[in-house]
């Protein structure tokens, strides 16, 4: 598992090259406040907008997860800890005032970006 990607995936990058194309800046894999061994993926910290790009296997999508072939209980008490975890990353941006934005890999990357762009606007008017 250490072969896997946990920053810079081609997902990410797609929607990093999508935001960037768009004419937004953001800062790459900032550590969660108060938790320092999790980082945000795309975050934007002026605005506290915190995105992350959730790989399906790993993630556990209810369309694209599917079930490892070897070794079934190991995987699924694996990925039943990520989304504990993810779960409790965004409880924890969330109490520290914070926008969670959770896409999937499968979305398309110029929707996600569009997405993205409207809750800045968004939050743009807040401040």
């Amino acid at each position: 598992m250490k072969k896997q990607r946990s920053k810079n995936t081609q997902s990410e990058l797609r929607v990093r090259q999508a935001l960037h194309r768009a004419g937004f800046r953001y800062r790459l894999h900032i550590p969660v406040p108060g938790k320092p061994r999790r980082s945000i993926d795309i975050a934007f910290p002026r605005t506290k907008i915190a995105v992350f790009v959730d790989g399906c296997f790993w993630h556990g999508c209810p369309e694209h997860g599917g079930e490892a072939l070897n070794n079934k209980d190991w995987w699924r008490n694996k990925i039943a800890q990520n989304k504990a975890r993810d779960e409790d990353t965004s409880r924890h941006l969330v109490a520290a005032g914070w926008t969670v934005l959770r896409f999937w890999e499968h979305e398309n990357p110029v929707e996600v970006a569009a997405a993205i762009g409207r809750q800045l606007e968004l939050a743009r008017f807040r401040h």
